[in-house]
């Protein structure tokens, strides 16, 4: 346990067409704690980042199911504050032409590209340009999202995420679409933000995702919390045999996993 509460998910039930997609009994992401959700495909990772971001509803309970710093009811503007979030989905919504400088810009307005400039302040300007440099990308600035590589435009949307200064950022599949060498300069930024002070939850199906500087592991399985505890005693062949329902070998080399 690293710090206070941050999200707290209680007895969230989330049903589609009458049958429940995923079911978490008790999870709690901490301030300053850097987190992989690791699990196979349809285990329910992106429906738990939807209750995360409030797009997906679990049933309505006596007691709210999900909490922000303790609260049940946010305003969306101040949750932004607390947490920025990475999809694909958001990608696909950016192939257009949008510049990275706009792009990283319309966090502070919750927009798809910038539709309000003459409400850009300095200091927006001003901390678009910081990130900019952050993330290595300042040289993209002016380049639009559909001429640049996925690893690119990747980083562009945590430029965007990162606008409000969030205590958490949120990734769902981080590494998809990325060959070996967008890979590598994607999992260096993430460790560079989580060296600078944001807590992360990387959400993943791919154990090679895991970057040093995450202490803790939760496993996904069947739209159910199958395991959660320290990422040294779940990354072991038995556990991610369990998960993943197949033989495992697991090689650890400076902090790094692989599965074999």
């Amino acid at each position: 346990m690293t710090g206070a509460p941050l999200i707290e998910i209680r007895d969230a039930d989330v049903v589609r067409d009458g049958r429940t997609i995923l079911y978490v009994d008790d999870l709690t992401f901490r301030e300053g704690e850097h987190v992989a959700v690791l699990g196979p495909n349809g285990a329910g990772k992106s429906t738990l980042v939807g209750l995360i971001t409030r797009d997906v509803l679990p049933l309505t309970r006596e007691v709210a199911p999900v909490l922000l710093r303790g609260q049940a009811r946010w305003d969306l503007f101040a949750a932004r504050r607390v947490f920025g979030v990475v999809s694909d989905t958001l990608q696909d919504h950016y192939r257009r032409d949008v510049t990275v400088a706009d792009v990283v810009i319309s966090g502070f307005f919750g927009s798809i590209g910038l539709y309000r400039r003459d409400e850009v302040t300095t200091s927006m300007a001003e901390r678009a340009e910081a990130l900019l440099d952050f993330l290595d990308i300042a040289h993209l600035a002016g380049r639009t999202m559909r001429t640049l590589s996925t690893g690119e435009a990747r980083r562009a949307l945590i430029g965007r995420a990162l606008v409000h200064e969030p205590a958490l950022l949120v990734l769902d599949e981080p590494t998809h679409g990325l060959d070996p060498a967008g890979t590598y300069r994607f999992l260096t930024t993430l460790r560079k933000i989580a060296d600078a002070g944001c807590a992360l939850v990387i959400i993943t199906h791919h154990v090679s995702d895991i970057v040093p500087e995450v202490t803790r592991v939760v496993m996904l399985k069947d739209g159910r919390v199958f395991r959660d505890g320290e990422k040294h005693a779940l990354l072991t062949d038995d556990s991610l045999a369990g998960l993943y329902g197949m033989p495992a070998e697991v090689e650890e080399r400076g902090g790094w996993y692989r599965l074999w």
